[in-house]
């Protein structure tokens, strides 16, 4: 897995061919990248091509709404404005770190009350409880940042306990309702957006030399201007962000070499105590892969339903083809799994309640700080 990251980052990401080369213009181009580099293509633009076959499995299914049979135990079946917290509700205890919800009205002295209470310190991590790709998200490491996040946030967030683990990994899951085992179909890593200093430049230079992490120098000027001025020391790695969202940065890897029969076993065991859940990816955080083989020393972050993706297909390079085929095959399962439910009870969701259910998810993105 590092041979992987070493690879996209002597690809992309190496200070010494940051020169006047052709080369050394285009691997710091944000222009160049957008164009380009399609895992950095706008969602509506790389999803497009995918809407006929989308189109296909709703006649299919004969409805709109028939991913929502997919999870019967998650709203809207995970496609959208799903509540984390009431997912979480799902989840056995052992497997998650602390979570708990706050009003976006509440102020700090709660905040840490409850902390407290819980027996959490510094840092926490803190999400919207409705959200998605990585708005909102942020790791918090002490009092001041924690007041500057209440001031911004509009709406109901979570406060969860960080989780140290260093592996980080998004593990795609589904199981036909008529089987008793399913299957693990990609597994992602994610390499936290960092640079490597060289004892000259300061962060903010080596950000600059770099399309992936230059997208971000803005955001940091905002939340971390102190962090732009370091000089780290040549060979030094400095994490710039420790949420492991690609639209924070994060480096998408393939790791579907990671696949076995006791990691399949693993996330049986815990799915199956999961009521109403098929389909989706956990992002977790793991001790090692040795011991997520075998259910131990892991916490799942986030799962998401019908709406995830085989992340993996973000790895720098991947086939631009072969990721529609992984994205058209795993549409192909929810519509299977949906129709399977459907089949067994499970009602898709009507005309006017989907309608009713879109227009209270944009309801809610309005609430959504432009910033």
């Amino acid at each position: 897995m590092e041979a992987a990251l070493e690879q996209d980052r002597s690809t992309f990401t190496k200070e010494e061919k940051k020169d006047h080369s052709l080369y050394g213009r285009l691997s710091s181009s944000v222009v160049w990248a957008k164009i380009f580099r399609w895992e950095f293509w706008p969602f509506s633009l790389f999803y497009f091509p995918v809407l006929f076959y989308w189109l296909w499995i709703t006649l299919r299914a004969r409805s709109l709404f028939f991913f929502t049979a997919s999870n019967p135990g998650i709203e809207f079946g995970g496609m959208l404005g799903e509540s984390k917290k009431k997912i979480f509700d799902l989840i056995p205890d052992e497997y998650i770190p602390a979570t708990f919800l706050f009003d976006s009205q509440v102020n700090k002295e709660e905040v840490l009350k409850q902390m407290k209470a819980a027996g959490l310190h510094f840092p926490i991590v803190l999400k919207p409880d409705i959200g998605e790709r990585g708005w909102m998200v942020e790791l918090v490491k002490g009092e001041e940042q924690l007041q500057q996040y209440l001031e911004e946030v509009q709406v109901d967030f979570l406060l969860q306990e960080y989780v140290p683990y260093e592996i980080e990994l998004g593990v795609f899951y589904y199981r036909y309702p008529d089987r008793p085992r399913g299957t693990v179909s990609s597994i992602v890593q994610k390499a936290m957006l960092s640079v490597v200093g060289n004892g000259q430049s300061t962060v903010e230079e080596l950000m600059d030399g770099d399309a992936r992490s230059k997208m971000h120098i803005d955001r940091l000027k905002r939340k971390n201007p102190d962090l732009l001025k370091r000089i780290p020391n040549a060979g030094e790695t400095v994490e710039l962000v420790s949420i492991g969202n690609h639209c924070l940065g994060t480096t998408f890897l393939n790791a579907n070499h990671l696949i076995n029969e006791k990691l399949i076993q693993t996330f049986d065991q815990v799915s199956q105590q999961i009521e109403g859940f098929y389909f989706g990816r956990y992002d977790l955080r793991c001790r090692s892969i040795e011991d997520l083989n075998v259910g131990r020393n892991f916490k799942i972050l986030e799962l998401n339903g019908a709406g995830a993706e085989p992340a993996h297909i973000y790895h720098p390079g991947y086939s631009l083809i072969q990721a529609y085929k992984d994205i058209i095959h795993h549409l192909k399962v929810l519509s299977d799994i949906s129709i399977a439910n459907h089949k067994r009870g499970v009602s898709y969701m009507g005309l006017s309640e989907g309608w009713k259910e879109i227009r209270k998810i944009k309801q809610y993105n309005k609430l959504k700080d432009p910033k």
